[in-house]
């Protein structure tokens, strides 16, 4: 018995360009399919922040929420009030915004992550907080919570920052 890959066995019944390149990626593996149960946060609206900031790349720095003293945060790239309704979506578990270009969202009780809105696969703003990962809305990719790519559109990783609180004011910095 003889094996074809999938490209040579299209390939054997007569599919080539366009056609063959729609039929090798109209099937995607299991890892790939998007994530269950999906839900778009409605309220990310653009609030008062400081800074800026975006990035690719690979993963870098640390989700932890940590409270401390955030008067020695350097490198500040959001500075958000945590009282401001504005950014009521940080008062719950799982909810989330976008500002300047970074997704903020509590992951657990008090503890806020925070990632680049822009997806590795292709550079796009379109990475939202999802349940317990962050998700591209466009192509599918998936990141956990340090930026590592949990499936093979997401293999670039993302880029996650650095966040503290003191339970009134939260700091995205890198």
């Amino acid at each position: 018995m003889e094996r074809y890959s999938r490209y040579q066995f299209l390939k054997s019944m007569g599919f080539k360009g366009a056609a063959l390149m729609a039929l090798m990626t109209s099937c995607i593996r299991e890892e790939d399919t998007y994530v269950e149960a999906l839900s778009v946060n409605p309220n990310s609206s653009t609030g008062t922040s400081t800074g800026t900031g975006t990035g690719t790349g690979s993963s870098t720095g640390s989700t932890t929420g940590a409270t401390t003293d955030l008067s020695t945060i350097t490198n500040r790239l959001l500075t958000i009030d945590l009282t401001a309704t504005a950014n009521a979506a940080l008062k719950t578990v799982g909810g989330y915004l976008v500002k300047s270009g970074i997704v903020v969202a509590q992951s657990s009780a008090g503890v806020y992550v925070a990632a680049t809105q822009t997806c590795t696969h292709e550079p796009k703003k379109k990475i939202i907080f999802n349940k317990t990962e962050y998700y591209c809305t466009d192509h599918g990719a998936r990141f956990d919570l340090k930026g590592k790519g949990l499936n093979s559109f997401g293999s670039k990783g993302l880029t996650v920052y650095k966040t503290a609180t003191d339970g009134t004011t939260l700091v995205v910095y890198s």
